[in-house]
């Protein structure tokens, strides 16, 4: 696959994950911006996914099998949107400590996804 596209991912669901973190640690809910912040970081998991059905269409083969790599694609593009949501239903610090859980699993869903496709 693409390992520029997977880095970036995976540091920009970090950066979220800080972000997000330090504003559940302030006490604060999910505000606006962090909302841009999450995204972006879900456009840049669309990409990956569009990316990742592409190489596979032009006959690249994962390692541990096309079935599995495009369920973790689809799990990665909408881990933060999840976490989005929930958020909105809790507004308050655990909002944005759930965003920056969901940041965070999205950036192992990345590492993962690395490995699936034979990295």
């Amino acid at each position: 696959m693409l390992d520029a596209l997977t880095i970036t991912v995976s540091v920009a669901a970090l950066a979220l994950a800080a972000w997000c973190g330090l504003a559940a640690l302030r006490d604060q809910p999910t505000k606006d911006w962090h909302f841009i912040g999450m995204a972006v970081v879900t456009v840049l998991a669309l990409a990956q996914l569009v990316v990742g059905v592409v190489k596979l269409a032009d006959g690249g083969e994962p390692h541990e099998g096309a079935t599995t790599f495009v369920v973790y694609l689809i799990g990665a593009l909408f881990t933060v949107p999840a976490a989005a949501f929930l958020s909105l239903v809790e507004r308050s610090r655990w909002g944005s400590a759930t965003v920056a859980a969901g940041a965070v699993v999205l950036a192992v869903l990345e590492v993962r996804l690395y490995d699936i496709w034979g990295g």
